[in-house]
């Protein structure tokens, strides 16, 4: 076993972990904030879309172990025991959620580019949606719902 320190939407955590544990699995089952989805397990689909130190990050290619010492922030971090976002608000508004298991990763991704200090275009949301799998929406809705928080 091996002993992590990390800090999760702000909370500090010290778990001993196996080495071989993967960050998403770390996230989920040992600290239970399941928001963070597992899909496929690769690094393609970007349902467990997470951001280490201030960059998106998918959690499924990652050892715990790796972590140690990092902060780290989840689709339940996002808006904390607050309203929700300003982001959280235009998907619901754009009906740019469906089923809801992509979206988790889908806003921590749209929220990493919005933080990048100039305004995304269309094209940018685009590309940046060319990371995350999601079967129902079309991305039609995403792209206007963060286009809309971008003033794009």
């Amino acid at each position: 076993m091996i002993s992590v320190d990390v800090t999760v939407n702000g909370r500090r955590y010290r778990e001993e972990v196996e080495p071989r544990l993967i960050l998403s699995d770390f996230i989920r089952h040992r600290l239970g904030l399941t928001g963070t989805h597992v899909g496929c397990e690769h690094g393609v689909c970007g349902a467990c879309t997470v951001r280490l130190d201030g960059a998106a990050i998918r959690s499924c290619l990652l050892l715990a172990v790796q972590v140690d010492g990092a902060e780290i922030l989840t689709v339940e971090g996002l808006a904390g025991a607050g309203p929700l976002t300003p982001l959280q608000e235009a998907f619901h508004r754009h009906h740019a959620l469906q089923c809801g298991f992509c979206t988790p990763g889908i806003l921590i991704a749209a929220e990493d580019l919005l933080s990048r200090g100039r305004r995304p275009t269309r094209e940018d949301i685009v590309d940046m949606l060319s990371g995350q799998l999601c079967r129902c929406t079309g991305y039609t809705p995403i792209v206007d719902a963060v286009a809309e928080v971008a003033g794009a």
